[in-house]
């Protein structure tokens, strides 16, 4: 993979989500289990995805709107399968809203809602466990919205939960039309919008956190940083 290289700029948020008091101004759309141990955020389903179909599953929005040119990193770990996990970033209205607008419709956690609704993002999903043949050919997806674009896919090293020896260490950078993703400094995937095929260019907005159930994962030290492209 023929990769632009990146360095890590100024720090615009920093959280360790180590405690209740570092989610307090985060938004659940859905419903989710949010508990903390070993110092870690702790996220699983509450319906019964037997019952409640793709109404068990949800988004967990960290309430800060970030610019472009960002360096997005956590520490993931899945603990229960099967399941899906997925970042949403640079999100926002279709106008141009924030993605809390009460203008814009309510949002509940199913998967339409935010690829064919009334805002824009982008979202990338990196544990892809949920059905047979994901399990059988895993790769990590991305996509652009509005819409139901797949524009990259790469492939996925992460192995079953039961084989995990965590934290993976996740990084994924934003920078005008351009997005890399890398798993403990393993590349990916990389794809640069050109900002026709699938509209234009996606800016800043907020990130958040989706797990389809039952997966249950944990999060630690969310960072955000600017990034800065590395001249030759």
């Amino acid at each position: 993979m023929n990769e632009k290289k990146f360095e890590t700029g100024e720090c615009l948020y920093r959280n360790s989500l180590s405690s209740k008091k570092d989610i307090e101004n985060w938004r659940l759309e859905g419903k989710a289990r949010i508990s903390f141990k070993e110092n870690r955020l702790h996220l699983e389903n509450e319906l019964d995805p037997q019952e409640y179909g793709d109404n068990a599953h949800w988004v967990f929005w960290c309430p800060v709107n970030f610019p472009d040119k960002v360096m997005i990193q956590w520490d993931f770990y899945p603990i229960r399968e099967p399941g899906l996990c997925m970042i949403f970033f640079a999100a926002a209205g279709r106008k141009g809203e924030d993605l809390f607008d009460e203008q814009l419709a309510a949002r509940n956690g199913r998967y339409p809602e935010y690829h064919s609704g009334e805002i824009n993002a982008l979202h990338l999903s990196y544990f892809r466990h949920k059905h047979a043949d994901e399990r059988a050919f895993r790769t990590c997806n991305l996509r652009k919205s509005h819409g139901f674009h797949l524009v990259a896919a790469g492939a996925d090293p992460l192995p079953p939960a039961e084989d995990a020896i965590s934290p993976y260490h996740m990084k994924l950078i934003k920078y005008e039309g351009m997005v890399q993703f890398s798993i403990n400094d393993l590349p990916i995937l990389e794809w640069e919008d050109d900002g026709e095929t699938y509209g234009p260019i996606l800016r800043g907005g907020k990130i958040g956190l989706r797990q389809m159930a039952p997966m249950k994962a944990a999060y630690t030290n969310l960072t955000v940083h600017q990034a800065i492209i590395q001249r030759e």
